[in-house]
């Protein structure tokens, strides 16, 4: 699953992509590895109690990749950076309920694949999405302590299990209604959005630093 990925676009631009409010945010852009703060895009009502009036403005707030485990994990210091079984007791009630979903903004993402390099190091690829230069993965975002978020998987398309990947992030289309459905929709219809993207829209880039 990815590790690793860049976000190559300031705060500004990324509320103007994804029409969001972006208050203070300090991003500048650069890469995104595990326990690193990153910019989200919420549905807006995370200090909002009682029944929904409508949609509010969409928040884009920084969060930390990396959810704490529950308790019985086996290394419990580490955070769970990615969601592959969507009806764990431990993912479904944030899944179900819209408002703790989310859209994890990046321009380019790393994958390990099969093999080592001439330098004797696990072989990384790193692609870019031909149809979008800012692309979302669908996220969900939980609070204990910290504020933090996890990417959604699904099985791996052609391109990627070609470099030996069963799993790789969900890649929502470049379609505002598709990031609409995710960020409000019903858990009915939202989860049909967890398929891989078409392969033929990964480019392979030469690096993601």
């Amino acid at each position: 699953m990815t590790q690793l990925y860049r976000l190559d676009a300031d705060a500004a631009a990324i509320a103007r992509h994804f029409e969001a409010w972006a208050g203070n945010d300090p991003w500048q852009g650069g890469y995104i590895a595990p326990g690193q703060f990153a910019p989200v895009i919420t549905a807006g009502r995370e200090f909002i109690a009682g029944p929904r009036k409508g949609r509010g403005q969409h928040r884009m707030i920084p969060r930390i990749w990396g959810v704490p485990p529950p308790p019985s994990a086996h290394d419990a210091t580490r955070g769970i950076t990615s969601v592959r079984n969507v009806d764990s007791p431990f993912w479904i009630g944030n899944l179900r309920n819209s408002e703790f979903r989310c859209l994890v903004p990046a321009t380019s993402f790393m994958e390990w694949g099969a093999g080592i390099d001439v330098e004797g190091r696990r072989n990384r690829h790193h692609f870019r999405c031909s149809d979008q230069e800012i692309f979302a993965f669908a996220g969900v975002w939980k609070d204990s302590e910290i504020p933090t978020f996890a990417i959604l998987t699904c099985p791996a398309n052609q391109r990627l299990r070609a470099i030996g990947r069963e799993v790789m992030p969900v890649i929502l289309p470049p379609d505002s209604k598709a990031e609409d459905l995710w960020l409000h929709g019903g858990w009915d219809k939202a989860c049909e959005l967890l398929k891989p993207c078409p392969e033929d829209i990964l480019l392979e880039t030469n690096g993601i630093s």
